[in-house]
């Protein structure tokens, strides 16, 4: 199973609109997968909400599928074809700066990589 069977279950939530999952293996051989979600307008990511999309995941799933983190975006990136940026944002948590991640000319929504380039920062 891979990212497309998580969002699935995660975008049949009626509160998620759209939702980006990375895996990332991190020095000393951590794994993190944080699963970062766009809500529909006037909902809010509170406990509740994370707890309903973890157990989602869960039985829908398996263990191995629920996120470390679950994070609300204003925005998925995404290609000019309407492809979810996975491996550029991979890459931006593995410390490859943006420029070389990915080509802006090739977004329909370059500003969306401003979240994850701040959100990376936060992490060192």
């Amino acid at each position: 199973m891979g990212s497309s069977e998580i969002y699935r279950v995660v975008e049949d939530i009626p509160e998620i609109l759209d939702s980006l999952v990375v895996g990332i293996e991190r020095p000393g051989g951590n794994y993190y997968m944080p699963l970062f979600v766009v809500l529909k307008p006037g909902i809010e990511l509170d406990d509740a909400l994370r707890a309903k999309i973890r157990e989602k995941i869960l039985t829908s799933l398996s263990p191995h599928h629920v996120p470390d983190d679950i994070i609300a975006i204003a925005e998925i990136p995404r290609t000019l074809n309407g492809k979810k940026l996975e491996v550029p944002i991979k890459k931006l948590f593995m410390g490859v700066s943006v420029e070389k991640a990915i080509s802006v000319d090739s977004m329909s929504n370059p500003q969306a990589m401003h979240y994850f380039v701040e959100f990376v920062q936060t992490l060192k």
